[in-house]
């Protein structure tokens, strides 16, 4: 036997209550520790004498980045 519950003019049981008690906690639980987003990792400055050195390095770095994947 169930104990039927009367919520917004609709019977609902005592085990579909319990069920989504029991889903909203843990669903609260998990959102709240999975932790933020990870920072985007900087890399250390590029000590380049000019412009055009700068330029060559950063695109170099991209495209080691880009192989690796």
């Amino acid at each position: 036997m169930v104990a039927m519950y009367t919520i917004a003019g609709r019977q609902v049981g005592s085990h579909v209550l319990a069920i989504a008690t029991l889903t909203t906690t843990f669903a609260g639980a998990f959102l709240a520790t999975r932790g933020g987003s990870k920072p985007e990792q900087q890399g250390p400055p590029i000590n380049a004498k000019s412009k055009e050195e700068e330029s060559f390095v950063k695109s170099f770095v991209n495209k080691v980045e880009g192989e690796k994947k």
